[in-house]
Parts: C-alpha cells; sequence; structure tokens
C-alpha cells in the first residue's frame, strides 16, 4: 500500500515537471522568436556572455527550431502518459478520459498561454535570463535533432525545396522600415530622424538619374569663350564646379573649379594672360544614369571628385549629380548662401500646396506625408503626365492616388506650377 502511495507521489512529481519544463520550453521558444536582433547584436558587441550565447543558439535556426519542437513534445508525451497511467490506477478506464481532459487544459495554460505571455512582454530579457537552458538543450538534443535534420533534408531535397536558409535582404529592409516607422508612432524618433533613416535604406533603391541634376538645368560654359568673360560667367554662377563643352553642349570636355581658378590667378605672374584653362580644368567624370545611388555614393567617398557627369545609354548628356545630392537624399535640402531659391513647395491657407513642376516626388512625399509612388516618374510633372497620358493644358485638373492635381502654369510642353491638395473623404486613383 505503501509502494503504491509513493508510485503515485513519484507519478505526480514528473507530471509537474514535465509541465514545468514545457512551459520552460514555449516560453523560450516565444522569447527567443522575438527578441530584439539588434539590441543582442549591440550588448553581444559589449561582450555580454547572455546576448553572445542567444546570438549563438539564434545562428543555427533550424536547429534551434528542431530542439525546441523535439523537447516540448517528449515532455508532453511524457507527462500526458504518466498522468494517464496514474488516473487508470484510480479511475480504471474512466481515467484514460479524465487524464486526456486534464492534461488538454494543464498543458495549454501552463505549457503555453502563461508562459508565452510572460515572454512575450519582455522578449529579450526573457530570453537572455533562459540563454544557458537553451544553450543546454540544443547541446543535449543535438544528436537527436542532426539524425532528423538529415531525413527532413532528404525528404526536402526529393521534392525540390531548398532547406538553406536564405537571407531575404528584401524582409528584412521591410522590416527595418516597420521599425522606424513604429518608433516615430511612439515618440522615439522625431520625424525628421525618420525621414533621414528611411532615406539611407530607399539608397540602394534609387539610380542617380532620380536625384541629379537635370541637363537643362546645368550651367555650362563654352570652353573656347574669351577667358576673362568665361571667368566672370564662372562667377556669376552659385556653383563652385562648372562644366565646360565645345561646339556643342552634349559635348563636355572637361569641368571648371573655381578654387583651381584662383589658385591658378595667385600664381600667374601677368594675370589672365598666363592661364590656360584646357589645363586648369579637370577631367570630366561619366557615369551611366542606371548608376545606383548607394553605389556612387560609395565612388564619391573613395575619390576626391565629388562630381560626376549622367549620360544615357548612348553617351549622350542627361545631367550630372554630386555628393550633396546624394546626401540631401538622406539628410534633406542642404543650402547655402550662395545656393539661388527656387520656387519648390508652398503651403496654402487651405491647405494646398503650390508646387514646382520640377521638385521631386521624394520631397513632395517628405514635406507633405503623402505616398506618391516614384517608380515611372521623378517630378510632379512627370507624374502628372504619365498618369493622365496626356500634355495638360493650363486649368485641368486631376485626381490621382487621392490627390488633386490642378495646372496653374505651363510652358510649351513644360508643366511649371501645379496646386496640389489631398482630396477629402476620398480614394481615387485617376478620374480625369
Amino acid at each position: 500500500m505503501f509502494a503504491g502511495y509513493e508510485t503515485q507521489i513519484s507519478m505526480v512529481i514528473v507530471t509537474l515537471l514535465s509541465l514545468f519544463a514545457s512551459g520552460a520550453i514555449s516560453g523560450t521558444e516565444t522569447a527567443f522568436t522575438a527578441a530584439s536582433r539588434p539590441r543582442l547584436i549591440a550588448m553581444g558587441s559589449e561582450h555580454h556572455k547572455g546576448a553572445l550565447r542567444v546570438l549563438n543558439v539564434l545562428g543555427d535556426p533550424n536547429r534551434f527550431i528542431s530542439s525546441i519542437l523535439l523537447s516540448n513534445n517528449l515532455v508532453n508525451i511524457v507527462s500526458s502518459a504518466v498522468i494517464t497511467l496514474f488516473c487508470v490506477r484510480i479511475y480504471g478506464e474512466a481515467g484514460a478520459v479524465y487524464a486526456t481532459a486534464a492534461m488538454t487544459v494543464l498543458i495549454v495554460m501552463f505549457g503555453e498561454i502563461i508562459p508565452k505571455s510572460l515572454a512575450i512582454s519582455r522578449p529579450t530579457e526573457f530570453a537572455l535570463t533562459m540563454s544557458p537552458f537553451a544553450w543546454l538543450l540544443v547541446t543535449i538534443t543535438y544528436p537527436f535533432v542532426a539524425v532528423i535534420q538529415f531525413f527532413v533534408n532528404l525528404l526536402l531535397k526529393i521534392v525540390g525545396v531548398n532547406s538553406k536558409g536564405i537571407v531575404d535582404e528584401d524582409a528584412i529592409r521591410l522590416e527595418l522600415r516597420g521599425t522606424i516607422d513604429v518608433s516615430h508612432q511612439s515618440g522615439a524618433v522625431y520625424k525628421d530622424e525618420k525621414e533621414r533613416l528611411r532615406g539611407l535604406l530607399d539608397l540602394r533603391d534609387l539610380h542617380v538619374s532620380d536625384v541629379m541634376m537635370h541637363r537643362r538645368d546645368i550651367a555650362m560654359m563654352d570652353v573656347d569663350m574669351p577667358l576673362r568673360e568665361l571667368v566672370a560667367e564662372v562667377l556669376k554662377t552659385p556653383y563652385t564646379r562648372v562644366p565646360l563643352y565645345r561646339e556643342n553642349p552634349e559635348n563636355i570636355v572637361g569641368v571648371l573649379h573655381a578654387k583651381d581658378v584662383l589658385r591658378a590667378l595667385v600664381e600667374a605672374k601677368n594675370g589672365f594672360d598666363d592661364l590656360n584653362i584646357v589645363e586648369i580644368m579637370r577631367k570630366p567624370w561619366f557615369i551611366p544614369e542606371t548608376t545606383s545611388v548607394a553605389v556612387q555614393l560609395n565612388k564619391f567617398l573613395s575619390h576626391r571628385n565629388h562630381f560626376a557627369i549622367v549620360v544615357d545609354e548612348y553617351g549622350g548628356l542627361r545631367g550630372l549629380v554630386t555628393l550633396e545630392d546624394i546626401l540631401e537624399e538622406i539628410v534633406g535640402d542642404i543650402r547655402d548662401e550662395h545656393d539661388i531659391e527656387i520656387m519648390g513647395l508652398r503651403s496654402q491657407p487651405d491647405g494646398s500646396y503650390i508646387v514646382n513642376g520640377k521638385i521631386s516626388i521624394r520631397d513632395l512625399n517628405r514635406a507633405t506625408g503623402w505616398k506618391l509612388p516614384d517608380d515611372n516618374y521623378t517630378t510632379i510633372a512627370g507624374l502628372v503626365i504619365h498618369e493622365s497620358r496626356t500634355i495638360p493644358e493650363k486649368g485641368q485638373s486631376f485626381n490621382f492616388y487621392n490627390i488633386r492635381f490642378e495646372i496653374l502654369e505651363k510652358e510649351r510642353n513644360q508643366i511649371i506650377k501645379v496646386r496640389s491638395s489631398v482630396i477629402p473623404n476620398q480614394i481615387s486613383q485617376k478620374d480625369a
């Protein structure tokens, strides 16, 4: 009788320990999955043992998940088998039904809901606390997991599925954008900080043609014009670097830097008479319009030349791009006392905006919080022409993407000025 009583006590203890282990395993899985990877990496760089242990375990996610599933199923099966045997001894055949009902409730509550709720409330801290347990679990179950993974990988290979983990860069960047938006909504990141962070992430999606100065806006000089006149024209521009052409603007032969001119004038004994523009000007740097902005940024940083001429696939002049143009995509508009103020965006009392046709959609989106697409065009004028499938006339209005565009000013086929405003309580795509 006493021996039977000890056996029953042992069964209860085994069941309780199995439930506790099940809860620990479930909580660990949730915590490790939801823990902040950037925070763990930052802590790991400071040699935090717990963070390093978590990162080490997560380094092989397939092995970790397999260990979790194997361990959790094992302890749940053991606890269910023990409690079933316990109930059958007491209640007979009906005990199996009682055990099934009891274990379902106990496993769901103490093995799943409660530990996972605790883990999700503070996942990183929970993961750091459970890191020794997780490391021990993965180590102990490794031989069994290795065998299981071998057969799983074999089956997946037969059906044509690649079991190797593939890093989805787009998903990672999308997650980063989501983190930035959530941080902004919570007040941890200010609006200008949010735009800078998103601008940095967007660099890889942009080409230099998206950020360059168009050829029609470039201040260019004829290299063969009289020297004094050339220098005077250079000084009139707000730029320190000016492209030089010969015979026609398509034939860029050099780039004149204002500092080079001043240095040459200081060193010349006879002033302008000793100057030779061809010797002073620098060799132009030509890049294709399809060059990634991120790639060009790295090239600018690795070269001492921060000025490049953009050409199309036929070698025709498309525009020019500078290091400042790219930095403005990250930090916003950069202006100094020599910049020419141009009309870009002006808010109106009624909530609308007067927009220069040449302003980029990215700049307008940043200033207004709108989400106009810029996949097929760069400027507001380009958007209106592309979406309307026509060259609009002054006074015409178009509704695209819940925004109304009214043409205020036009010169020949070029849209100069547009009034833009949100269409209230309406989601419209293309209503001309």
